[in-house]
């Protein structure tokens, strides 16, 4: 009898089941190629790692239609300025590689400040990354931000 192909749940779904988290574990490549019913590419989050002058790294979560403030980050961080940490640099500080970036993971290893936009207050639910390229998660934004101890803020670069 043919096995059947069950996805692996990665280990931020883990992590998410066992803390009893509402989330649904999805497949997708966030550049390119379908979203579930319902959802835009503005429900896609991206997580993203920066290096802040006064408080060291520091994660922001913005839509991956967005353009981050690092001006309006580093501010309501209590820093004077944030960079990007280098893609050479990002899995030796977060444990992640670049797609791979999850607010859950980082925060199971790292006590990093963690700000996610407010647009994401507005949703029901939002996609991030579930800690592996190509494999995400939907989950509500409040429940994200407890569970990671985030903070909601406008982080979000103005045209």
């Amino acid at each position: 009898m043919a096995k059947k192909n069950k996805i692996k749940k990665t280990l931020v779904e883990q992590i998410l089941t066992k803390a009893g988290i509402e989330h649904t574990g999805i497949q997708i490549n966030a550049l390119e190629g379908g979203l579930p019913k319902g959802y835009d590419r503005d429900h896609i989050f991206k997580t993203l790692a920066l290096l802040g002058d006064k408080t060291g790294p520091i994660i922001g979560i913005v839509p991956i239609t967005e353009h981050l403030s690092e001006k309006k980050l580093a501010k309501i961080s209590g820093n004077k300025k944030v960079t990007m940490i280098p893609q050479k640099d990002l899995e030796k500080t977060t444990g992640y590689v670049h797609g791979a970036n999850n607010p859950v993971g980082i925060r199971q290893k790292h006590t990093y400040p963690i700000y996610i936009d407010e647009m994401a207050q507005k949703l029901d639910k939002m996609i991030v990354s579930a800690g592996e390229v190509g494999h995400s998660i939907i989950i509500s934004p409040q429940d994200l931000a407890t569970f990671v101890k985030a903070d909601f803020a406008d982080i979000l670069e103005r045209k």
